[in-house]
């Protein structure tokens, strides 16, 4: 069993606004948590080409092109995808990419 406290992980900040936490996890599997400021975006354009993404939205609103994701909410990218999140609130987010 591994047990981590998110906000002892050291975040990487990616743009103005835009922090990552790398939480370790299983062979295959890159889990995370990301946190916009109001008003932050993506640096570019996140591109899936093999495997797709996930990610369940924990507090605040993400934006993906013009759909707003509010907390509880659970969103899916397949392989061949790409977005560019943003949020006008604020978020945090959980996630998942596969690395196979």
């Amino acid at each position: 069993m591994l047990s981590v406290d998110v906000e002892s992980v050291p975040a990487t900040e990616l743009a103005p606004g835009v922090r990552v936490r790398m939480l370790p996890g299983m062979d295959g599997i890159r889990t995370w948590v990301i946190d916009l400021a109001p008003g932050a975006e993506w640096p570019e354009l996140d591109v899936h080409e093999t495997y797709g993404e996930a990610y369940f939205v924990v507090e605040g609103e993400i934006i993906e092109g013009d759909r707003v994701h509010g907390p509880g909410t659970y969103v899916a990218f397949g392989p061949k995808t790409s977005h560019r999140p943003r949020s006008e609130t604020g978020v945090r987010a959980f996630g998942f990419n596969y690395d196979v």
